[in-house]
């Protein structure tokens, strides 16, 4: 039982901190009385305690002296003033997992005091089980605490170890950011179907679906994304016409230099300075 009498503490209780401790509670890996929700919003712990039994803190420093296992979910803006509050009880913590974007692993440590960290960037699919992390922990954190915090993780959907941060703030600009790329291309397909006479309820479901199903398939077939395409790009056809136009109007181009963007905003978050897109 890797969470045998173990208290898991979130400082901060918002929509990913809520995905984490939903999926644990499904998964059956903690009881409810093993999460304690900290969030200075009363409403807020009220419904999050008559949705799923679990204990709830206005006071972050109290939830984090009681925390085997400490969980940062606050906003990024937050960090500095979260930082100091919880810092008592946080260097006793067996292991801290920061899900905070662009937040540095030093800083957690040196503001916590307590160099066993986790940082993990998940993505908003995380709320349905659905969603991908990637994370990495200094070598002070034990193999079974390790374990724990790929648990915790896996609560969220799948996730991907690597042995770097800096992979972080890629990992935020290309899966982190990745669902709002997706959403704004949904968006633009739906209102074209709009524009062509559908009701918006149809366009709607035409997309999801679409969406949907093109997922699920190029993962069961195993093919690269560009075979895939070839096979519904017949030459002289409405594949080829539509993607000419896309090409033309350089959404490879775009979309390189946005993910770029987000992951230069990334490192700047976290206080380290972007690299050149050239390499330079």
């Amino acid at each position: 039982m890797p969470f045998e009498n173990q208290i898991v503490s979130f400082i901060g209780s918002g929509v990913m901190g809520e995905a984490m401790m939903k999926g644990l509670l499904n998964q059956k890996l903690l009881d409810p009385q093993q999460i304690i929700a900290a969030d200075p919003r009363q409403e807020r712990g009220e419904a999050l305690v008559k949705q799923y039994g679990l204990r709830f803190m206005t006071d972050n420093a109290a939830a984090a002296e009681e925390a085997n296992i400490l969980v940062l979910s606050v906003k990024p803006q937050m960090l500095s003033h979260v930082l100091p509050v919880v810092r008592r009880g946080a260097h006793s913590a067996s292991v801290v997992l920061s899900i905070i974007a662009g937040a540095k692993i030093q800083t957690i440590a040196n503001g916590l005091a307590n160099a066993s960290v986790v940082r993990a960037m998940p993505n908003t699919p995380a709320q349905i089980g659905q969603g991908i992390t990637v994370w990495t922990a200094t070598d002070e954190v034990p193999a079974p605490q390790r374990e724990q915090a790929r648990l915790l993780l896996q609560a969220l959907g799948e996730e991907i170890y690597v042995d770097h941060e800096d992979y972080l703030d890629m990992a935020t600009a290309l899966s982190g950011t990745g669902p709002a790329y997706v959403f704004l291309f949904m968006e633009a397909m739906i209102d074209a179907g709009v524009h062509m006479g559908f009701s918006r309820r149809d366009a709607e479901r035409l997309v999801l679906q679409t969406m949907r199903g093109s997922v699920e398939y190029a993962e069961a077939s195993g093919l690269h994304p560009a075979e895939l395409r070839n096979q519904v790009t017949s030459p002289g056809g409405t594949s080829a016409e539509a993607i000419y136009h896309l090409e033309k109007g350089g959404l490879r181009t775009v979309l390189a230099r946005a993910v770029w963007a987000a992951y230069q905003r990334s490192v700047k978050l976290g206080g380290g300075e972007p690299r050149d897109p050239n390499g330079k």
